[in-house]
């Protein structure tokens, strides 16, 4: 064995590794670089990913954030966390490189809380904070690779279980270590590069506009990179220019004051779970379309650019159909991208009395719907909130912010409460013609021999806009990860093969011109 330093680390190179014939691009010396060390790489990586990161789990995020923090230190960044005077804040991890002579300034941006979990819900022996390598997703019974131990080969097809494993602790991962190869192959990075690592993204990004005033010098640069969101679903690496803004909406009907014997009352006592779901029917026809008055009418349309860049995405429609069981989908004629430039509302859950094996024959108290609005460019979440209740007031309901009195139930025969947990994120999109987006497009081009994905946004949420508001900067999203990945879901899984591809990537957004 002999010992390469990389910044003050040391890492272990075998002398079978230097036996190959030297590699010439800066893509093969990464290359070569991540194949001798990624157990080392993996191992690292299980370790971040056994801290559980609910966003809510305060001291368990601080644990994460402070392994962030040793990662980057042992790689030769300047680390520290960022905080603010808000309490019951998350920390961001952050850190920087100064480059000699660079005169642009890049920050990497990713996140490493997660959604909740109900591991009743994990695939038997999946475990959301115990990472597994797994030989397939659990719908396609994908099985748990036994007796595998640190420092055993990694099949690249492999995937790796936890919550945290795609969405987002894999920018963590692929970001650090593609610095680490630019310093192990001697390769310099073309500009000054900080790291934000977001404790609060599943969250709304709660601190972040407090965080940004509260540091803004050191947040400053020419371009933000955000390293979220899925690979396109055939897997070709992708290139986002922007994402859709997002707020819930919470629907609370209220029946009897008490719960009724359905077949003493049923026929007399108006049922809150008919009511809702009535309403709710009410908001969408059955080809998808949205109809609540004004829902589409802000909406700022595609440049001829953009929607040139849809309309080469490689169609995954029959594929995703089969995969997912559809017969249809949701508009006839409609690809999955250009849904993501046109506002959604969607129904996340419905709640009355209980069903299945805990039904009783009742007429429940209440019945609730959160429904989420994603919102594109030209919409206002207030207003797109405002459109909403106006629809619901217009079906005849009296609309509160709080549970009704007695004197209110008497006057009004339709009560509803609406709430809103946050204001809601507005839309965000970076030109795709910008010198700094194409130099973006280049570089991810440059480590594959096919026509990369170019996508004017994404499906997700991300809090863009106000990074961009506050900042005065222009940011553009690079995902790794594979789109089958159950983010936010149980069994959330990253493949192997697009951490390493990961890698090569973000090594070559380091190093663009």
């Amino acid at each position: 064995m002999i010992t390469l330093r990389l910044g003050p680390c040391l890492v272990a190179l075998s002398l079978f590794s230097l036996s190959h014939a030297a590699p010439s691009t800066l893509q093969e010396k990464v290359r070569a670089w991540r194949v001798a060390h990624e157990r080392e790489l993996i191992d690292e990586y299980r370790e971040l990913l056994a801290i559980p990161n609910i966003s809510i789990d305060r001291a368990n995020i601080r644990r994460n954030a402070d392994f962030i923090v040793a990662m980057m230190k042992r790689r030769g960044i300047d680390a520290r966390l960022l905080t603010v005077a808000s309490p019951n804040s998350n920390p961001v991890v952050y850190g920087e490189v100064k480059v000699p002579g660079a005169t642009r300034t890049i920050m990497l941006y990713a996140h490493f809380d997660g959604q909740p979990v109900n591991p009743a819900q994990w695939a038997p022996g999946w475990e959301p904070f115990a990472p597994k390598f797994v030989t397939a997703p659990a719908e396609q019974g994908g099985k748990i690779v036994e007796n595998w131990k640190s420092g055993d080969r990694v099949d690249p097809q492999w995937r790796l279980t936890g919550r945290g494993s795609a969405d987002d602790k894999a920018g963590v991962m692929t970001t650090l270590n593609a610095y680490s190869a630019l310093v192990a192959t001697g390769a310099v990075p073309t500009a000054n590069l900080k790291f934000f690592f977001d404790g609060e993204e599943e969250i709304g990004s709660v601190s972040l506009r407090e965080m940004i005033e509260t540091h803004r010098e050191r947040l400053r640069a020419d371009l933000w990179i955000i390293l979220d969101g899925p690979c396109h679903p055939s897997g070709k690496k992708a290139v986002v220019f922007g994402v859709r803004g997002d707020v819930n909406l919470h629907l609370t009907v209220f029946g009897p004051k008490r719960p009724l014997h359905s077949g003493n009352y049923g026929n007399w006592a108006p049922n809150p779970s008919q009511s809702l779901v009535n309403l709710l029917a009410s908001m969408k026809d059955d080809d998808g379309r949205v109809l609540v008055k004004g829902f589409y009418d802000d909406v700022i349309p595609l440049t001829p650019a953009e929607q040139g860049a849809v309309a080469a995405i490689p169609s995954v429609e029959e594929d995703l159909k089969r995969e997912l069981g559809l017969a249809r989908t949701e508009v006839a004629g409609r690809t999955l991208f250009e849904g993501f430039n046109l506002p959604t509302l969607s129904i996340n859950g419905i709640q009355g009395a209980n069903a299945g094996a805990l039904a009783a024959n009742v007429i429940p108290t209440i019945a609730r719907a959160t429904l989420d609005l994603r919102l594109v460019l030209g919409n206002d979440a207030q207003r797109q909130i405002a459109k909403v209740v106006a629809h619901i007031k217009a079906r005849g309901w009296h609309v509160l912010d709080r549970d009704p009195t007695d004197a209110e139930r008497a006057r009004h025969a339709r009560l509803i409460r609406v709430d809103t947990k946050s204001a809601g994120t507005n839309a965000q999109r970076t030109p795709m013609d910008l010198p700094i987006a194409q130099a973006v497009v280049a570089a991810v081009q440059s480590t594959v021999d096919y026509p990369i994905v170019q996508l004017p946004s994404l499906g997700g949420t991300l809090p863009l806009i106000t990074i961009e508001q506050m900042l005065g900067t222009k940011l553009i999203t690079v995902p790794v990860v594979n789109s089958d990945n159950n983010q936010h879901a149980e069994n959330e899984n990253v493949k192997v093969q697009f951490l390493w591809d990961g890698i090569e990537t973000y090594a070559a957004l380091m190093t663009m011109r």
